[in-house]
């Protein structure tokens, strides 16, 4: 499984961006691979468009994606996407495991009182995901928001009947 981009292009985004891996970072490849599985598993099922093939690797490239009323070809993975990638790389790099958060809604805690202070951190939720463990980054996320489907958009539907 490839990630997104390639081993150059990602050492000319360090680079160009100033970052330098830690000296007993993993191989680029590999930090490649680790960031686009979390861009993939955390953002896959809301970008706009649909995977290109069913048996693909990657979420992108997609066919039916457009940016700001421009198609994006089916065969081309937006530079944002293969950057965002690079950066989740990075953070894994210098925060080994720091994209991947292991425990379930289960585990967390919804509600503590000590004294007379009670605070709620989050709400559980009741299907047994864990969402709100999910780490964020939020220059990632800000890269990405263009290619997101926006899920709180009312939906039209169109029913036509035939003549």
């Amino acid at each position: 499984m490839a990630g997104y981009g390639s081993n150059e292009q990602f050492a000319t985004w360090l680079t160009d961006n100033g970052y330098t891996l830690p000296e007993d970072a993993p191989a680029p490849e590999v930090l490649r691979q680790r960031g686009s599985q979390y861009i993939d598993a955390v953002y896959g099922d809301r970008f706009i468009g649909v995977v290109a093939s069913f048996d693909q690797e990657r979420a992108w490239p997609r066919v039916g994606a457009s940016l700001r009323g421009t198609a994006i070809p089916s065969d081309v993975v937006p530079l944002a996407v293969i950057y965002a990638s690079f950066f989740a790389a990075f953070a894994d790099a210098t925060n080994p495991g720091s994209l991947v958060v292991t425990g379930s809604a289960s585990t967390g805690i919804v509600r503590e009182k000590v004294g007379e202070l009670e605070v709620q951190y989050s709400n559980a939720q009741s299907d047994g995901t864990a969402t709100f463990i999910t780490p964020l980054i939020s220059t990632v996320d800000g890269m990405l928001a263009p290619y997101l489907r926006n899920l709180n958009a009312p939906c039209l539907l169109i029913r036509s009947i035939g003549c």
